[in-house]
């Protein structure tokens, strides 16, 4: 497993896992931006679309992913170095309220008409306003459990936060000492 910088400022970093070429925030805007795998997903996954978000057009369903990876990849990628990313990610747990050692952490846009954003990015948060990105995904169901898809994106948090913890990894300073020794 590596890890690429996405901000210069050491605020945001993604998972490259071994058997991969891209990092996975790469990987995610890929597929959110490939209409040929939208429709594919969509259509495998059309029994959730329509009962959790009523939605029934794949082609409405399709152009709003695309949409809102636009606007999720802006929001990431174009912030000024003094933003704070405790703003933009969230505990994964919506009743978790303190702190976590290494949290597992989500984003998604925010305030997003006429439903709610189905896109998420997840993240370890090494401390306030650092964070990993361990994946993405589409998530049509209320809970991360009730698909295979969306298991694998627990599966991958679960797995980078054990890989830095057996790395002696608990914040920002272990975690530079990590990236520096790989590279």
């Amino acid at each position: 497993m590596k890890f690429d910088k996405i901000l210069e400022n050491n605020t945001l970093w993604a998972v490259r896992y071994d058997d991969k070429t891209d990092n996975v925030l790469q990987a995610v805007f890929a597929q959110w931006n490939d209409p040929e795998w939208l429709v594919d997903f969509f259509s495998s996954n059309i029994s959730d679309l329509k009962s959790f978000f009523r939605i029934t057009d794949i082609n409405q369903a399709v152009y709003d992913t695309i949409d809102d990876s636009q606007r999720i990849q802006c929001l990431i990628l174009d912030i000024s170095p003094d933003t704070d990313l405790d703003t933009i990610f969230r505990p994964l747990e919506n009743g978790r309220s303190g702190e976590m050692l290494l949290g597992k952490e989500k984003a998604r846009i925010q305030n997003r008409p006429p439903h709610a954003s189905w896109l998420r990015l997840y993240a370890i948060k090494l401390e306030p306003g650092c964070y990993i990105i361990t994946g993405g995904a589409i998530k049509l169901t209320r809970t991360m459990q009730e698909r295979e898809h969306t298991l694998i994106e627990l599966h991958k948090m679960e797995m980078v936060r054990n890989f830095l913890i057996e790395n002696g990894v608990v914040d920002t300073v272990g975690f530079t000492e990590l990236f520096n020794e790989n590279h």
